[in-house]
């Protein structure tokens, strides 16, 4: 079964910073190396939104809010992506989610951001 575990949440104050972890450690290394990886968050009573992705080739998008104070880091052998988050600010408040490819999601975390 193939799934999906992220680490990192917590609550920082503005201006803070803090990383999250997104780790498969069930899928092989060619199947991860294979998938676009995402993270995204869903605030209270909001939709779940993209907040950045990497392609396969280590391409980056990122939504506009947090272009400049966020960053995806892959790194393929350990099956892993990163957010880190710079500048953290109250509507980053959110709970946080890991994607793999088209349909597989993580847990997300217990609820990340600043305040």
């Amino acid at each position: 079964q193939v799934y999906l575990v992220e680490s990192g949440g917590g609550l920082v104050q503005d201006g803070g910073s803090l990383s999250l972890t997104c780790t498969a450690p069930s899928t092989i290394t060619s199947v991860f190396n294979a998938n676009v990886m995402g993270w995204y968050r869903q605030a209270a009573g909001k939709e779940r939104e993209l907040v950045a992705k990497v392609t396969t080739r280590g391409s980056t998008n990122y939504v506009d809010s947090v272009k400049g104070r966020f960053t995806i880091p892959r790194v393929n052998a350990r099956k892993r992506i990163y957010l880190q988050r710079n500048n953290l600010k109250p509507e980053d408040t959110a709970v946080d989610y890991c994607k793999m490819g088209k349909d597989t999601w993580g847990q997300g975390t217990q609820g990340t951001g600043s305040g």
